[in-house]
């Protein structure tokens, strides 16, 4: 029973009822990437008339975090690209980064040097600034 409360209310640990009712329906896997994330598209004979474009969506494996979606699946997702990296041999470039988790809220948190919850002490003021005055 609790799992099925946990799916029917909760969107950030998973996919709701919902979601699963219409990916079932109308959903097209695409791939998986690395992290266990599942890519879906609406088929060709569902796609909306008009010049609209193919709907597509993620479902996450575990907590909804959009900073896990690669380099390749980001381009993907946002039509940045027509075919997903499934079907194409894609390489990051020398300057992407790997994911890393967004640490906000944990110890991993970013504390630069002076911040109050920082292990670092303030730097003393040098005494180069002064203060304006009308």
């Amino acid at each position: 029973m609790g799992w099925f409360l946990t799916e029917l209310f909760t969107w950030w640990n998973g996919q709701t009822m919902g979601t699963r009712l219409y990916t079932r329906r109308k959903g097209e896997k695409v791939g998986t990437d690395e992290f266990g994330n599942t890519y879906y598209r609406t088929p060709d004979k569902d796609r909306t008339a008009g010049g609209f474009p193919e709907r597509r969506w993620v479902i996450y494996n575990g907590y909804a975090d959009s900073s896990t979606i690669p380099t390749g699946w980001h381009g993907w997702i946002h039509h940045r690209s027509e075919l997903p990296p499934t079907q194409v041999s894609y390489a990051p470039r020398e300057w992407q980064k790997p994911h890393k988790p967004n640490g906000t809220g944990t110890a991993a948190a970013y504390r630069p040097k002076g911040s109050i919850v920082g292990a670092d002490q303030r730097p003393r003021a040098t005494g180069d600034y002064e203060a304006w005055t009308p």
